[in-house]
């Protein structure tokens, strides 16, 4: 089997670009963000907030999360129903970095990662991909930009959408975000030590995928 991790901070293009890769090499896509976010989707419905540790985690123990692809989509599943839409909001998106740092969470979710990959060439993408989920992965990237980029490509997307912003909160959110994926105990934020660094800030997505095949050796 051949991995490919990618690892970078929130808004740094890493779905995006593990998407076009896995399909050009005909690898599966793991977005390992969006099965986070399932969980903390599953958690917020209950009505549980990200401070109640042990709610959360027994919420997560519970949960049946799966991956699929309709039309060359990949979706993501809880506990069978399409939620693919609902776990990209920013409420759901801030309550993930939250109850990502409880380390009952990521052993199941990091379970279920390993076993993919085990059984499958995969590209996957994350906060820890070539650190704590795949040390051994073929391939390790980091993939960043700046956090003024990152929050004019989240402007762009939620624009598009027709939905009402402030830039500036988007970015504040994203540092945020960052000083506590970095700074949490558990399987922090950091560039693999054997990691290729990616700054996507001033490059475009052919240019970045096309850096990533080149990478590849099989």
């Amino acid at each position: 089997m051949y991995n490919i991790a990618i690892d970078g901070p929130a808004g740094a293009g890493k779905s995006t670009i593990a998407k076009i890769v896995a399909k050009k090499l005909g690898f599966i896509y793991v977005d390992t963000g969006a099965m986070y976010r399932t969980m903390a989707l599953a958690c917020y419905r209950a009505g549980i907030k990200a401070e109640e540790e042990e709610k959360v985690i027994a919420r997560c123990k519970e949960v049946n999360i799966t991956l699929g692809y309709e039309n060359d989509t990949q979706k993501v599943y809880l506990d069978g129903e399409d939620v693919s839409e609902f776990i990209r909001q920013e409420v759901i998106g801030n309550m993930t970095s939250a109850i990502a740092v409880y380390p009952p969470v990521r052993k199941i979710l990091v379970a279920m990662q390993k076993n993919l990959a085990n059984h499958n060439d995969v590209v996957m993408d994350g906060r820890d991909i070539g650190t704590a989920v795949l040390p051994n992965a073929d391939l390790k990237l980091y993939l960043t930009a700046s956090s003024r980029t990152r929050a004019e490509r989240r402007y762009k997307e939620l624009t598009q959408k027709g939905q009402t912003c402030d830039i500036n909160e988007i970015e504040k959110d994203i540092i945020e975000r960052d000083n506590r994926d970095m700074n949490r105990e558990v399987s922090p934020l950091i560039q693999a030590k054997d990691a290729v660094l990616v700054d996507s800030s001033d490059m475009s997505i052919d240019q970045v995928v096309e850096t990533i095949i080149h990478l590849v050796k099989r």
